[in-house]
């Protein structure tokens, strides 16, 4: 009977593994293929939702493998999109090529997180939470008083759109699937990271920190190093959100878009990445999706979170051990009583 049981939890592991996302991918791929009343709104939906993926992968890597809590993602997101605006638009007359202006966001961003985490390295839980709050509210207030700079509340507008082997993405259709193609190489990268000793590290250091490093792990090198690439890809974020919409203002990068971020992470499950792609679809697409019910739009909304955190309080897809902490049955390790 138990080894009845352990083969369909496998059985229901890989399904989930592969089927789920095999059937997401069908769903979203084929968006823009089909010609339907409004598409471009959904197109614009489901674009958004693949936006916040992005900036829920980065976050994920600050709260959910490495164990810092984080509330002023936001920031990283406003150095890439204003990167973006200062080296591709006529604000200052510079018009870089995409692709050059998308790396150039992601590496300054993560230089920046990499500046931030270095004060703050001994934080910790709700302290770091705080610290990151008001270091996101420091950019935008800086966004919105250097008006030399930044033209202050007027944000920077006319940001030219890209020009990707000859396409040019005028059309939104181009910005969806590049966002999906980024989410996917994002996804094959974090696996491969996940299962490094990097990540080994990162979920050692979310579990026990003090035990991590008595075990010899640098955790300094490592959370600077999460701070970094999980900044980087709030950069690229950041810069593909500015080209897309064309134009940014400093409420765009409010408290509210932190809030958001991890909101989509936590819903999704803390720790697992195809539990992002459900968040953000949840999170973010599923209001605009229910925009026709307007007056019970929020209500409906509310009312499924609720109901989703009594029935899933651990997100829809709580995270999953990793294959370095299973015992050689491919279960998780019980823990075992020591008799004196």
């Amino acid at each position: 009977m138990k080894n009845k049981n352990r083969l369909t939890t496998k059985l229901d592991q890989r399904l989930l593994r592969t089927v789920l996302p095999a059937l997401i991918s069908v769903i979203i791929l084929s968006i823009p293929l089909f010609n339907f009343p409004q598409q471009n709104l959904w197109i614009r939906i489901i674009g958004y939702a693949g936006l916040y993926i992005i900036l829920g992968l980065g976050l994920l890597v600050h709260v959910g493998l490495a164990g810092m809590f984080d509330l002023g993602f936001a920031a990283f997101y406003a150095i890439g999109a204003y990167t973006c605006a200062f080296l591709a638009s006529p604000h200052f007359n510079i018009h870089l090529p995409f692709l050059v202006v998308i790396l150039i966001a992601g590496v300054l961003a993560a230089l920046v997180g990499s500046l931030i985490c270095i004060p703050v390295l001994k934080l910790r839980g709700d302290y770091l939470g705080i610290v990151t709050l008001g270091f996101g509210e420091i950019v935008r207030m800086l966004l919105m008083n250097l008006t030399d700079i930044t033209n202050g509340s007027q944000g920077i507008i006319q940001i030219d759109k890209p020009i990707i082997l000859g396409l040019n993405f005028s059309n939104g259709k181009y910005f969806y699937y590049f966002i999906f193609a980024l989410v996917a190489l994002l996804l094959f990268l974090l696996n491969r990271v996940i299962n490094s000793r990097t990540g080994r590290a990162w979920l050692a250091m979310r579990e026990d920190e003090d035990v991590a490093q008595m075990s010899g792990i640098d955790t300094s090198k490592y959370k600077i190093l999460a701070f970094a690439i999980g900044a980087f890809i709030g950069g690229l974020g950041g810069a593909i959100f500015a080209s897309w919409q064309g134009s940014i203002f400093p409420d765009n990068f409010n408290m509210n878009v932190s809030i958001n971020i991890l909101c989509v992470i936590i819903l999704g499950g803390l720790g697992n990445q195809m539990g992002v792609i459900l968040g953000a679809m949840a999170l973010i697409a599923l209001p605009d999706i229910l925009r026709g019910f307007s007056d019970y739009r929020m209500i409906i909304f509310g009312l499924l979170l609720i109901i989703m955190m009594i029935l899933r309080p651990q997100g829809f897809l709580p995270r999953k051990a990793p294959k370095f902490e299973e015992n050689s049955s491919g279960l998780p390790d019980t823990k075992k009583e020591v008799q004196s």
